[in-house]
């Protein structure tokens, strides 16, 4: 049971983290304010260095991770599109980001919740990601 945990907590981290890091590179180049592009793009190091972490830690399970459903990454790229078709703004892109983030960090809660038998360093992980998305949310809101 704990490496079965383990495996599917950590998988929905990896899909997690490139679904994090397909939405940054979608809105990086329209983004104005050099501070909030700062943001974004330690946003995007700090997924990736835990995208690190989570690969090596599969690898002990031998699992290659998984990818987003293209469901909700398709839906998620259309609404970027959209609400850009609109009005392409840092505010827009904040809120955008906002969204996202909000929705990582109540997925990977309940994951957390979910996989209760999950070894120690995959809950870990999954906190770290929780912890860099909320505190991403509050850094951009003067954006929003």
């Amino acid at each position: 049971m704990i490496e079965q945990d383990t495996i599917r907590l950590l998988r929905e981290c990896d899909a997690g983290v490139k679904m994090g890091v397909a939405a940054i590179d979608d809105v990086l180049s329209d983004v104005k304010n050099e501070k909030f592009r700062a943001k974004l793009i330690d946003l995007k190091d700090d997924h990736q260095q835990l995208n690190g972490d989570i690969q090596k830690l599969l690898g002990q399970y031998h699992d290659d991770g998984k990818d987003p459903n293209p469901i909700v990454k398709g839906m998620s790229q259309l609404k970027t599109n959209f609400k850009m078709a609109a009005e392409k703004s840092d505010a827009t892109i904040a809120d955008l980001m906002t969204d996202g983030c909000n929705m990582g960090v109540k997925s990977l809660s309940r994951y957390l919740n979910q996989y209760k038998a999950a070894d120690e360093a995959s809950k870990e992980l999954t906190k770290r990601l929780i912890k860099i998305e909320s505190d991403f949310t509050a850094e951009i809101r003067p954006y929003l």
